[in-house]
């Protein structure tokens, strides 16, 4: 796994960004092309609230306060390469990443992996985590995740343009039962063909920031 926090799991770096409107034209014309912008997010009907969107042309307006964290708006689709923290082993994963929104000032998150074989075929259910991103006047991005494997961590950031966003976290709290880890970093970007690309790099026994995931992500809705 590459060692550079700017690198994606394809080789491709996120240093490289387009501007925000740049990127929504792209994207939009892409979204016609793959069927995604007529996608969205499965809706319980009968609740007294807006219904969570993961499509920016259909449901609740975005609020202006997330305007900073718009394009990451959608569901996403990819595969990506990992490193077993218990075994020290590298493996390969497939991932769906939901980032929705309600009207309200917050970004919803949910990531669910699976491990694949090198001919991208089910193994195992991987890792799976779920949040919020909000974004402050002054762009400081603040990211609650709670892990199924047993910890909370609060990832505090900013933009480095209008397409990447860096954190790192703040606190990790791990339960009784739960798997202890390190703190980490995460860097997030739109790529030239506007997939979504990450990487994260987490501090191991030892206290060395070491890769733990990457991946590049297509939209499926949005």
């Amino acid at each position: 796994m590459s060692t550079d926090p700017g690198a994606d799991a394809g080789g491709v770096t996120p240093g490289r960004h387009r501007s925000g409107d740049e990127a929504i034209g792209q994207a939009e014309a892409r979204a016609v092309e793959s069927g995604s912008r007529e996608r969205n997010l499965p809706t319980w009907d009968d609740l007294p609230l807006a219904a969570d969107t993961a499509n920016l042309r259909l449901g609740a307006d975005l609020h202006p306060g997330l305007l900073g964290l718009l394009p990451m708006v959608g569901v996403w689709r990819g595969e990506g390469e990992a490193n077993d923290p218990e075994t020290g082993e590298d493996y390969l994963f497939s991932q769906q990443i939901v980032v929705g929104h309600d009207g309200q000032n917050f970004l919803t998150w949910e990531a669910r992996s699976w491990v694949i074989d090198a001919d991208a075929n089910f193994v195992r259910p991987d890792l799976r985590e779920s949040g919020f991103w909000r974004i402050s006047e002054d762009d400081s991005i603040e990211l609650l995740v709670a892990h199924a494997e047993g910890s909370i961590e609060l990832f505090y950031g900013t933009p480095l343009n209008q397409t990447a966003w860096e954190l790192a976290t703040d606190v990790v709290i791990k339960t009784e039962s739960g798997k202890r880890t390190g703190g980490a970093k995460r860097l997030y970007g739109l790529v030239e063909d506007g997939d979504l690309a990450y990487v994260e790099e987490r501090v191991d026994s030892d206290g060395d920031l070491i890769p733990r995931l990457s991946a590049k992500l297509r939209r499926h809705v949005g």
